[in-house]
């Protein structure tokens, strides 16, 4: 007869720890009580048949490995080895301490799939590991069980009355679904159940990198964690809602280093908030890996949940040349229930989370850096349509400019004979109680537009002389449609989106038409009275302006010097400030990419 004695699961000689398999909260559990129970030798749930594979697989860690075999039927079974399962665990502590492993289940082919709902893992921290079985325990007594189930649990009982006879300690780690069948068959002698003794075709194989992104149980980023852990490189025990907090900070991080965009601590707070409601409604106390990607673009945006895909999904321990050979999987391959999310960024049409999207078909780097390594050996240019989209929005702003001043110099004047140029409905309104009409008067405005200044950031430098736009271009137009260009922005081949092309963003820019005028403006001796790059724009913009007006949108206006500068040669600053435009459109003009060379714009359109 099974009993539980000081909340442990125990039958003679036998501690019983039953395991979620695939979740770090378990691993944890098996590490604890395999140090308080100092057992002689362990007993796990797995094959027999497939414990050559297994434990070399095991030995690898923490590179990844599967086990895989065909059964009768042709499909493939796949078995990986992650660092986050209590079976992985319980076998490596017993590899590593020199304690004797026995796999002690049944070889079975069609068993089904269960997806009966858990608890979440989580509860264990809280709860404990003892309370959290006995609750699954009672809740599961009534429920109905298949005769695989039962043979494998009558498998497992047998083998462990043998391995009792022998008088040691002994920690058995099960899944937690077998416990209650295999207390109930341990406490009467057991026959041993007739099953397969050996297997042929059985393989070990190391997991891609790309496939660890997309089938590992736990989050990569979580398993690393647990992994340094284990190797006494992390002192601290890991805890599932502490390492969600440090992925999202990572991810913050990344995302202003690559889109130089910062998340404002309210957004952060709605991420959590999202996360831990979207958690809750699926009877789940800490958001899994999906939810929190999708969280982050519920909070920013798709740029920024992918910055948490990236970083979440990324395990540090892969080899470039295994000796083993190299197998991909995918979510389909292992039935899991998967979900998919597209992300609609600016610099790839899609990402993968957990199943592949179709995408183009793009040529991957070899090897990490390789691209950032090869920029620069040719000249450099632009892509051609972004720059139909920065020319349109130099247009847009002239008009906008334009339309802004011909308002501000329009006259409103009561009603005697004529409608002028139409009703004044505001200003009737307002005078309602007056009973009088009042009708504008347009007044022309003369001059056109000739330059046109965006400033996104000021990119003033700190202390230290430190700049986050440090790269300083001037672009001269390419054909008579174009204008000649002068930024600022990050530096190209820091970023790249695909061989030869590397992704940039402005920090300010300039527009002047016509093309083929302007001198590189960074280098001219007459712009260096500028303070800042803000105030040098602006001064190459009226000096080089053919029109009396340039407009110049900023968050702040511009300087007394550059006023006065216009005001010498003639010409108007239209000061517009940045906060009337869309910060969705601003956001989409201000990331541009830089081509080595022409050749590569005619592939460029698979990676932008």
């Amino acid at each position: 007869m099974s009993t539980m004695r000081e909340n442990r699961f125990e039958w003679q000689n036998i501690r019983f720890v039953p395991i979620l398999h695939n979740r770090m909260e378990f691993a944890l559990e098996v590490r604890k009580q395999f140090t308080e129970f100092n057992p002689d030798l362990i007993a796990v749930e797995y094959p027999n048949t497939l414990r050559e594979p297994i434990l070399r697989g095991i030995q690898r860690l923490p590179f990844l490995s599967a086990v895989y075999y065909q059964e009768k039927d042709g499909s493939f079974i796949y078995l990986l080895l992650e660092p986050t399962d209590g079976l992985v665990e319980a076998t490596r502590l017993g590899l590593e301490n020199h304690v004797p492993v026995h796999f002690v289940d049944r070889d079975i082919e069609g068993y089904p799939l269960d997806r009966s709902p858990v608890p979440d893992p989580y509860a264990v921290k809280k709860l404990g590991h003892f309370v959290y079985c006995q609750a699954y325990i009672r809740s599961s007594h009534h429920s109905t069980r298949s005769l695989q189930d039962e043979l494998r649990e009558r498998t497992m009982a047998y083998h462990l009355q043998e391995l009792n006879k022998k008088a040691q300690r002994i920690l058995f780690v099960c899944g937690l679904h077998h416990l209650p069948g295999i207390l109930d068959f341990i406490g009467t002698a057991q026959a041993e159940v007739i099953g397969r003794k050996h297997r042929e075709g059985v393989g070990l194989a190391h997991l891609h990198r790309e496939s660890s992104r997309e089938v590992m149980t736990e989050m990569p980023f979580l398993a690393s964690k647990y992994e340094l852990y284990r190797s006494g490189k992390l002192e601290k025990i890991p805890d599932r809602l502490e390492i969600n907090r440090e992925l999202v900070e990572i991810a913050r991080k990344s995302y202003w280093r690559n889109s130089k965009e910062e998340l404002s601590l309210s957004q952060v707070r709605v991420l959590y908030k999202f996360a831990r409601n979207y958690a809750l409604i699926t009877g789940a106390l800490v958001p899994n890996f999906y939810q929190l990607v999708i969280a982050a673009r519920g909070a920013a945006d798709d740029n920024f949940a992918y910055e948490v895909w990236e970083k979440g999904s990324e395990y540090p321990w892969q080899e470039e040349s295994p000796r083993l050979p190299v197998l991909r999987l995918t979510g389909e391959d292992l039935f899991l229930d998967e979900k998919r999310i597209k992300f609609h960024r600016r610099i790839k049409s899609f990402r993968r989370r957990l199943v592949p999207v179709p995408v183009k078909k793009r040529i991957r780097e070899k090897v990490a850096g390789e691209w950032k390594k090869n920029f620069g050996r040719y000249f450099i240019c632009s892509y051609p349509p972004e720059d139909v989209v920065v020319e349109g929005y130099g247009q847009y702003l002239k008009q906008k400019a334009l339309k802004i001043k011909s308002e501000e110099n329009a006259r409103i004047v009561p009603f005697v004979s004529s409608m002028m140029d139409g009703l004044d409905i505001r200003e009737t309104i307002r005078d309602l109680h007056k009973g009088k009409i009042y009708v504008r008067e347009s007044m022309p405005f003369r001059g056109k537009v000739g330059s046109v200044v965006l400033i996104f950031d000021p990119d003033l430098p700190d202390e230290q002389g430190r700049e986050n736009f440090p790269w300083k271009v001037t672009w001269l137009g390419e054909h008579e449609q174009e204008s000649d260009m002068a930024f600022y922005s990050t530096p190209a081949g820091e970023i790249m989106d695909g061989p030869g092309i590397s992704r940039c963003q402005y920090g300010g820019f300039m527009l002047t038409y016509p093309p083929m005028r302007v001198y590189d403006i960074w280098k001219d001796p007459f712009f260096d009275v500028a303070r800042n790059k803000p105030e040098k724009l602006l001064m190459a913009a009226i000096d080089y302006s053919q029109e009396k007006h340039v407009v110049y949108v900023a968050a702040t206006p511009p300087s007394g010097r550059c006023q006065s500068m216009a005001a010498r040669v003639g010409k108007k600053i239209i000061y517009l400030p940045i906060g009337i435009f869309s910060p969705v459109t601003l956001k989409k003009i201000r990331e541009f990419h830089v081509l080595d060379g022409h050749h590569v714009r005619k592939y460029a359109k698979n990676y932008i």
